[in-house]
């Protein structure tokens, strides 16, 4: 008989398209809650695409858009009384915190980003006291979960270290089928993608690269946050969101992909442009080294100069260019989400394996 599961997601980030391809390559029968805000009409499409999932908007809050520890408890029992009415075997919950409820289940927590690791990275020192609850929380789900997951390995460091865990989250790779690209004209410049008004992205490090590039510099995604943190770049081309289509032509003209991130649990957009052969030019951190070393070119986090330097030598040798591309194409073919599901699988099984020997 085939796991049923209930897997939780929300609607304005990279978990909601991790979620749809996990439960795509699965061989489960998947339940996916969504919290916070609804899922647009695009998303529901995408969902409804999906072979037998079943969608369920609950209108339950998101951990981090929540103003304290209550409504997010509130919503831990409503997913547990879900869980009951669907007949789940396991709940899967890509938002940890909710792990702080008794699910009555075995409960997989994933953790792809949080509050708490995000602080550290930020340097920020000791997190505001208005904002402490949602890491302490984290680290109580983290704990009570039958088993931890994280999507790198330097991220399950980073999350065992910040929380104080007893064993080390297993690592899974994300995995991500390729966005379908028509051919299109190549593009002589650089591109970023991702949350720009976010301080960990270090768009201000990119600005100042494109300031110095003699080659336009393009940024795809949101200048403000929910919560209402801005960022307004000088000299970066910001679009704004774009929808999938036009990602993937901007993505399909091949330019040189860069992310100066501080902070990052895995990349969706990095593996993107990766998956497109967009020759890479990323930040040397841990995540990135594990992921693409010896198919990207580092630089240091916040060494404009050393990212204006990498963009304007791929640009300046169509080869090596191509080259690099050919080079981040083939190591994106191992992140995949059929690799990422069977990862997964054997961790629920191990899951449901410990619960049955418990009882």
């Amino acid at each position: 008989m085939r796991t049923r599961l209930l897997m939780t997601a929300d609607a304005v980030g990279g978990v909601w398209q991790y979620a749809l391809e996990l439960a795509a390559a699965l061989d489960a029968q998947v339940t996916l809650a969504v919290l916070g805000p609804p899922p647009d009409a695009d998303q529901r499409a995408a969902a409804a695409r999906v072979p037998g999932l079943r969608l369920v908007d609950t209108g339950l809050p998101l951990d981090w858009l929540s103003d304290g520890p209550a409504p997010v408890l509130a919503a831990g029992r409503a997913l547990a009384r879900l869980a009951a009415d669907t007949g789940a075997d396991l709940v899967h919950l890509n938002a940890p915190a909710l792990a702080a409820v008794p699910m009555g289940l075995p409960v997989v927590a994933v953790n792809h980003g949080c509050l708490g690791t995000w602080w550290d990275a930020a340097g920020k020192g000791a997190v505001d006291p208005a904002l402490a609850w949602l890491p302490d929380l984290i680290g109580q789900g983290l704990r009570a979960a039958t088993r931890t997951v994280a999507p790198t390995r330097a991220y399950a460091a980073q999350t065992q270290r910040r929380y104080g865990l007893p064993a080390l989250p297993a690592a899974v790779h994300n995995g991500r089928t390729a966005l379908h690209l028509s051919p299109g004209q190549p593009f002589a410049g650089a591109l970023t993608v991702g949350r720009l008004w976010d301080e960990v992205k270090n768009t201000a490090t990119l600005d100042a690269a494109a300031a110095l590039l003699d080659a336009p510099f393009v940024a795809i995604g949101a200048l403000t946050a929910p919560h209402g943190a801005t960022v307004a770049p000088r000299h970066l081309r910001a679009t704004g969101p774009l929808p999938a289509d036009a990602l993937a032509g901007w993505l399909a003209r091949r330019p040189v992909f860069v992310s100066a991130a501080r902070f990052e649990p895995f990349g969706l957009a990095v593996l993107e442009a990766a998956q497109a052969g967009c020759p890479l030019v990323l930040s040397d951190i841990p995540t990135f080294r594990e992921l693409w070393d010896g198919a990207a070119k580092f630089v240091a986090p916040d060494d404009a100069p050393g990212f204006a330097a990498a963009v304007a030598a791929a640009l300046a040798d169509p080869a090596r260019r191509a080259a690099q591309g050919a080079r981040a194409r083939d190591r994106a073919a191992r992140y995949t989400p059929a690799a990422t599901a069977a990862a997964m699988t054997a961790i629920y099984r191990d899951a449901l394996t410990t619960r049955t020997r418990a009882a």
